[in-house]
């Protein structure tokens, strides 16, 4: 177990914000997340909406929520072709 602690430092969970708001006072809106495995998480608000992964690459929801969430997700992804139904989303990242 001791050596399960003995993470790389520069690895760890770090966080930031994606979008163009123009106040910070939104910024926690629109958090993303990268774990020590190289995989990215980004949302919108306290929903999951989007994730990176070396193995699937960019996953992005399809909007199934509001006008803003949409406005979070072209942030993410323009290609709105290219966004997966919520079971595919979990599917992925489940795989991820």
């Amino acid at each position: 177990m001791a050596n399960m602690l003995n993470i790389n430092k520069n690895n760890l969970v770090r966080k930031w914000n994606y979008g163009e708001y123009a106040s910070s006072n939104y910024g926690s809106h629109t958090q993303g997340f990268s774990d020590n495995y190289g995989n990215d998480y980004y949302f919108s608000y306290e929903t999951l909406v989007a994730f990176s992964s070396a193995k699937h690459g960019l996953v992005v929801r399809e909007n199934v929520w509001s006008n803003t969430t949409g406005k979070h997700l072209n942030w993410i992804n323009r290609d709105k072709d290219s966004r997966v139904t919520s079971e595919v989303f979990n599917k992925l990242l489940s795989e991820a």
